[in-house]
Order: structure tokens, then sequence, then C-alpha cells
């Protein structure tokens, strides 16, 4: 696209990689995100989002020149949403310079009863004395003041978060873009930003949700002066919309919790899928669907272009690997495996290792979330290790998750999906310690929670895990036994560089004492029952 003369405050299309055009403004950015060295680029704040990113010249054009043009070829109810938005903008602009020009041209009285200069007699008077005063001159044919801006100008400078439903998604059709012409206009080069999620607060408090889903699953990788590297933008929740599938075919590998809903997203965007599961029933629904149905790890790797594999712990994804009819017996050169379990650095290494030495090509990408947000294709992926992979995978995270991150180097996702874990599994115990703790103490659960989520800590997870609690229905949603062993991971992850992890290791003494009370196969949250027995 050619370069065009833009300045801040104007109205624009904003491109991001191969995906749709979407409504911004050119605003100021943030002081903490700077400007990409070498890119000349534009920070534009998108509308119907709370997405703002550093855009390339070239991947922008006018707003108002294109509008027939962008709005012809995208129909899709989010992007409608967005353009609307930019149109209400755009009367509130009006509005405001109408009020501002009747305040600048009107007559009448002052407070003091003085009769106001009508703009012929100011005018004379400026004429008699301009070659005294010519500032004075400029400043009475002024219709505005000088000093700030009034305020209502500021916060309409601003796009403001569309209200949409969480599960209004998936709608918007794609853009056919001119592909880009050099490496510098590939996808993996926009210098997008991550937004703002408040997504519990919002829900709890019943304030305007925003866009949960995720368009872009895009990042920039730097290199800082240390020479390690880092991630300096992630994604765009911005526009999922109809999800153009790849053309490759897709195996996957494992039907649990949260396999099974992230194998029914591929389907529903039009993937081609192959499935295999140790136990087999659990594929006909899939077939049903329209799944094929892999025989062996084996005969899915060697069919598809790309396979996933979600299984329980790191024993399963070395056996799953290794083992009889297994994967690496399916690998050739070209192939590429993506491992979703959540297991150790040193097993993803393993892995890794034993593909790449086929000729395969290997991404670890495990999945932050619980079985609904599978269901809903809203998970988070960490990826690490094959950043071609990553790529190539671009409609299957946009079709299974909310946002992708690529965190550099095999073994990276792993760590941070542990510490993750970590976290999660810490904080349901200690939300199960202070429910128990209000029992004891003759203070009501349910006036706990309420004011919980009146608070700093309102989530959909702290919502939702006292909510079994209160009703004691447990039934998996995350289980018990791999949050443990997620636990138990970190913890030797913190030994492996000598990092205490306290909390953690407290929290996994719980745990241990709910699986011994035979709640492995039960929801996290069961973890209550640890207290009360």
């Amino acid at each position: 696209m050619a370069a065009v003369s833009l300045r801040q405050g104007d109205l624009v299309w904003g491109k991001l990689g191969r995906y749709p055009p979407w409504p911004g403004k050119i605003v100021n950015s943030p002081k903490d995100l700077k400007k990409p060295r070498g890119k000349k680029c534009l920070f534009v704040k998108f509308f119907g989002t709370e997405d703002h990113a550093w855009i390339k010249v070239e991947q922008l054009k006018p707003y108002h020149p294109h509008k027939e043009e962008m709005t012809k070829a995208n129909k899709g109810k989010r992007f409608q949403q967005a353009v609307d938005a930019v149109e209400e903008y755009l009367k509130k602009v009006k509005a405001k310079e109408q009020s501002n020009e009747e305040k600048g041209k009107g007559t009448g009285v002052k407070k003091d009863g003085k009769k106001k200069k009508t703009s012929t007699e100011r005018k004379r008077k400026s004429t008699d004395s301009s070659s005294h005063s010519p500032q004075k001159k400029s400043r009475e044919q002024s219709p505005r003041k000088r000093g700030r801006p009034p305020k209502e100008d500021k916060d309409s400078a601003v796009p403001q978060p569309s209200t949409l439903k969480k599960l209004a998604m998936k709608t918007v059709s794609r853009f056919s873009w001119p592909p880009p012409s050099s490496e510098e206009d590939m996808p993996g080069d926009s210098w997008l930003v991550h937004g703002h999620r408040t997504l519990g607060t919002e829900m709890i408090l019943k304030k305007p949700s925003v866009t949960y889903q995720a368009i872009s699953k895009r990042l920039k990788v730097s290199e800082e002066d240390t020479g390690s590297t880092s991630i300096q933008a992630a994604d765009s929740t911005a526009i999922n919309g109809n999800i153009t599938p790849t053309d490759k075919k897709i195996g996957f590998l494992g039907l649990g919790l949260m396999g099974s809903g992230i194998v029914s997203n591929l389907l529903k965007m039009g993937h081609t899928v192959t499935v295999w599961n140790r136990t087999a029933e659990k594929c006909d629904l899939f077939i049903q669907e329209g799944a094929n149905l892999g025989r062996t790890p084996a005969e899915v790797v060697s069919t598809c272009d790309i396979t996933f594999a979600c299984v329980a712990d790191p024993k399963a994804a070395k056996d799953l690997v290794l083992g009889p009819s297994g994967v690496l017996q399916g690998i050739r050169p070209g192939k590429c495996y993506v491992d979703m379990s959540t297991v150790d650095p040193e097993t993803v290494a393993e892995v890794a290792q034993v593909i790449v030495s086929r000729g395969g090509r290997f991404l670890e990408a495990p999945v932050s979330g619980n079985q609904q947000l599978s269901n809903d294709g809203m998970l988070v992926i960490l990826a690490a290790g094959d950043q071609g992979v990553y790529e190539d995978c671009s409609s299957c995270f946009q079709a299974m998750g909310k946002a992708s991150f690529f965190l550099g180097e095999v073994g990276n996702a792993a760590r941070m999906m542990l510490i993750l874990n970590m976290v999660q599994g810490s904080f349901m115990a200690t939300i199960a310690e202070g429910m128990t703790l209000a029992q004891v103490t003759g203070q009501s659960q349910q006036t706990l929670l309420d004011i919980l989520n009146q608070g700093q800590l309102a989530s959909i997870f702290l919502d939702q895990k006292c909510q079994n609690i209160l009703q004691g229905n447990f039934k998996p949603d995350f289980y018990l036994k791999y949050i443990q062993k997620d636990l138990r991971l970190a913890i030797a992850l913190g030994d492996s560089v000598n990092h205490p992890t306290p909390m953690a290791a407290a929290a996994n003494e719980v745990y241990k004492r709910a699986k011994a009370l035979d709640q492995s196969d039960n929801d996290m949250s069961a973890v209550y029952r640890a207290y009360i027995h």
C-alpha cells in the first residue's frame, strides 16, 4: 500500500498483518510504549475494541476515502459495530464544533449588563488599532480561547470500546488485501500491543463487557542490548470473525477436557481435522461432526501437515511420541508437531529434540484456561519453538483461543505455563482456606463471596470456584490432580534455579491431602474438602 500523509487525530483504516482492516484513530502513544526502531509507524487506537498498536504507515489508509470500499468488503456484525462507533464519534465532534462556532458568533448581553460588541464593531476597532496590537486582532477574531481544550474534546479523542456479548463473535468476514510485497510486510512484523483485559471485574460488577476474541495472534520479538530475546508486543482483541481456515491438514491427538473443545472449534471454523484418542469411543462425536479417524498417532502424523497433541502429563507426552505406533514413527521432513500439554521444560526439550532429529518441525503451545473456555474458543495459547510453525497455526489458534503469545525458544512456554498454574493453584487453595475460615468463625460464606466480588479480587474464576463450594458441586472444569501436578512441576522449576516457592509448596500439600481424600478427578475447587475433613 502506498504511503499516505497522515497525522495525529486522523481517522484511518489499520491493517494488521494478514487480517482485515479495522477503523481507528491516530493518537499519542503512552510513554511506556516506545516507537519501534527503524520503522515509520503511527500509533493507532482502534474503535469497538480496547486495542492500540504501532502500525506501519504503508499499512494505513485514510478513513473517509476508503469507507465505502471497506464496508462493502466486510459485513461482519462486530465490524459494523466498530464503524457505528466511528460515526457516533464523528457526530460528537461535529456537535462540539457547531457549539463552539455558535459561542464564537453569538451576540447578547454580558453579565455586567453591557452589550457585547458585534463582529463589525470588533473588526472596526481591530482595524483602527492594528498598527499597535497585531496579536490582539488575532485573539479577537478567533472563536476559541487560548489554553487547554474543553474536557469533552479531550475525552472524545480516544474511541470508546463497544459493549459486546462474550459469545457474539466469529462473525466478521475476511477482507482481501493485496499480498505483502516484501519480508517487511509479513504479518509477523505487525507492531501490535496487548490490550487491557479486566474480564472478571466487568462481569461481576455488571460493567460493559469488552470484546474478548482475538483476531491477530501477532507479536514482535526484539533483541535487547543484552542479546536476549523478549516479547515487545503480543496480540489484538479486535476481530476473530469468520476465520479463513488453513488449507493444511490438521491432526489432533488427545480428546480430554481441553482437547475436545479445541477440536470442536477447529471443525466449526472449517478446518480439516483427523483425530485420535487412546479411548477410541471419544472420537465418535467428532467423526459425526466431520472429523476423520486416525487409527494410531503415527498414522495421524503421517497423513497430516500439522499435528496437535494435548495429553495429561510428562509421561503421557513422552509415551505418545516415543511409544509403539507413536508420533515419532510418522514424522517425516517438514511435518509439524505442536504439543499443547502442560509439562516441564525438560520433557519439552526431549520431545523437541527427537522430532527435529527426524526432520520434523516442533512448537510447544500449552494453553491457559479450563473446559468452558476451551468450549467457547477463549483459551490463551503460549507458544515457543519454531516461529514458522507458529505462523502456520494462525487460523487454528484463532479458532481455539482469544489470544496467543510467542515466547521464543523451546521451554519458555512450559516455564510460563507452570508459573501461571502455580499462581492459579495457590490462589484456589487460598480461596478454599478463606471460605472454611469464614464457616468455622460463624461468618456467612455467601456474604464473603459478595464482598470479594465487589473488591479488587473480583473475577470470573473467583466467583465460579466459590459457587462450586457453596453448591457442593465439584464437577471437573480443571481436574484437581492436574493442578497438583502443575504445582509439583512449578516447585521443581524453582528448585532448578534455587528460587524459593514456599507459597506453592504449602498449597501443594493441601492438594495432596485432597487427593488422599479421593478428590483427584473432581474440580480443583474440591481442595476445599481438604480443609473440612
